[in-house]
């Protein structure tokens, strides 16, 4: 057996150092690019690196400690509300090719973990997938905000049994990261089309154009 390494720095004998797991427990959530979307920790470092080992490299044992940082962004983005109603964590919806690449579906994985860290917490939670793709959409890597705007656009829609499995529930999205916002407006939109609008949304990290130590401005609008 080779000796684990730590997914966030690469330490030795450890799976998650002290430093990696303080770094995603004690990161103050606030919000993003987005309105009403808040997302636990900037990506960058340990959070990056815990992430990618999470979607990319099969560490599914992250999800609890990646679904802990994502609750505590959904109660961010919800402020007083998050115990006022039941939940319903509404996982943007991974590709079937991508899926089958992983071997898993990560968002899912990670909505689950956050409903269940919730539900420790005294919050009524839950996750199901509400969403689906309805047509093929481009890799988004490389493209403009516009251009992902662009290339979302009428991308996803409710599953057919999306009123019975939100069953008067809060909807909440949820996703691993924020990058422009494209993806989760096309959520949103979607949701609201179906007369189902979610009224926040929480990611475990945002990617942080330019201005170090904070979140950019607030701002669910097209803006991942």
């Amino acid at each position: 057996m080779l000796p684990a390494r730590c997914a966030g720095c690469g330490a030795d004998r450890v799976r998650l150092c002290p430093s990696c797991r303080r770094a995603l427990a004690t990161a103050r959530p606030g919000p993003t690019v987005l309105p009403r979307v808040h997302a636990a920790a900037p990506y960058a470092g340990p959070v990056r690196q815990l992430l990618l080992a999470h979607k990319e490299r099969g560490a599914l044992w992250l999800a609890d400690p990646l679904g802990d940082a994502l609750a505590r962004a959904v109660c961010s983005a919800l402020g007083p509300r998050a115990g006022l109603t039941p939940l319903l964590l509404v996982p943007m919806p991974s590709a079937r090719t991508a899926v089958r690449a992983r071997g898993h579906d990560p968002t899912l994985r990670l909505a689950r973990a956050a409903a269940r860290s919730l539900r420790r917490s005294g919050l009524n939670a839950r996750a199901a997938p509400l969403l689906r793709h309805t047509r093929p959409v481009a890799d988004q890597a490389g493209l403009t905000a516009a251009e992902r705007r662009r290339n979302l656009h009428g991308a996803l829609a409710v599953l057919p049994l999306a009123h019975r499995l939100l069953d008067g529930r809060l909807p909440v999205l949820v996703d691993d990261l924020v990058t422009t916002g494209a993806s989760l407006a096309e959520a949103a939109r979607a949701l609201a089309a179906a007369g189902l609008p979610a009224s926040a949304a929480g990611t475990v990290a945002a990617v942080v154009p330019h201005r170090p130590g904070r979140f950019p401005p607030a701002g669910l609008s097209p803006g991942r």
